[in-house]
């Protein structure tokens, strides 16, 4: 499906692509007229693309291509809820998606990626599975406020019960200090609750090893870390940004008293955070 909106609004196509085992994602391209450059947007877990349409026509005002697209077992993408058929799922699914991309493109996309969409987007640049120009991660779940105990139990039942639906546990009321943005997610009918054991065991181990992989990091990368964070541990930001600081490819900051999403933050610190976001841009 093809929109074309009057004025300068953006064109917008919503399609889906097949996976390597079969499985459809959901899929929007939106870009304005003549974009100059373009990326691609990861969202977290329990949510979906659509929740980031603020953060799409933000950079549909400063002449970018945008796509974003449902994670498997998100949104309007197939697969059970929270689940995966194999752990390399996600990382390989964005591969896929961002290289279709990208062949669409003239430069190489930038790769965004928030909370559980910036574990996967971390991992697939450092596997080396995308050439994307520059990295941008937000919350990114690179380690969890989950105890050890669990993190074992969730390795034990991914090897026995992969499958077993469970309740997330997101702290819906401290996504943001705005109360709008919990209420719009908890009626939203695209956002879900579900975690399975092999998605859990998957960002715990991966957001381990893509911690101690930060020295390899190889693209310029700007790492935005909301430091009152309940729903990731933000230590895993800063292990990371310690990791890779010999890389100098990485540009840290810290908003000490937001919360989780910091694209949806209320005002003014939604406004500081975008011009971060715009400085950091300017100077690739």
């Amino acid at each position: 499906m093809q929109v074309a909106p009057p004025g300068s609004a953006p064109v917008t196509r919503q399609h889906s692509l097949a996976m390597a085992d079969g499985c459809r994602l959901a899929v929007v391209d939106s870009a304005p007229e003549a974009p100059r450059a373009s990326v691609l947007i990861v969202h977290g877990l329990g949510e979906h693309s659509g929740r980031h349409e603020a953060l799409a026509r933000w950079f549909h005002a400063r002449g970018y291509a945008v796509r974003r697209y449902d994670q498997r077992g998100h949104g309007r993408s197939e697969g059970p809820r929270g689940g995966l058929e194999t752990s390399d799922d996600l990382v390989d699914d964005l591969a896929v998606v961002f290289n279709d991309f990208a062949e669409q493109q003239d430069n190489p996309p930038l790769l965004l990626g928030h909370s559980m969409g910036g574990l996967v987007a971390a991992r697939c640049v450092l596997d080396r599975q995308v050439g994307a120009s520059a990295l941008i991660l937000s919350s990114p779940a690179l380690r969890c406020h989950e105890p050890a105990w669990l993190q074992r139990l969730a390795g034990s039942l991914a090897k026995i019960a992969p499958r077993l639906p469970l309740d997330n546990g997101l702290k819906l009321d401290k996504l943001s200090h705005d109360v709008r943005v919990a209420t719009a997610y908890k009626a939203d009918p695209l956002c879900h609750r579900r975690i399975t054991p092999r998605l859990a065991d998957f960002i715990f181990r991966t957001g381990h090893t893509t911690v101690a992989d930060g020295r390899d990091l190889a693209i310029p990368t700007l790492l935005l870390v909301a430091g009152s964070d309940d729903l990731v541990n933000p230590a895993g930001s800063r292990d990371f940004a310690a990791a890779a600081w010999a890389t100098q490819k990485l540009t840290t900051r810290f908003f000490d008293t937001l919360y989780h999403e910091l694209f949806n933050e209320a005002e003014p610190a939604r406004t500081q955070v975008f011009k971060q976001l715009g400085d950091w841009l300017a100077r690739l």
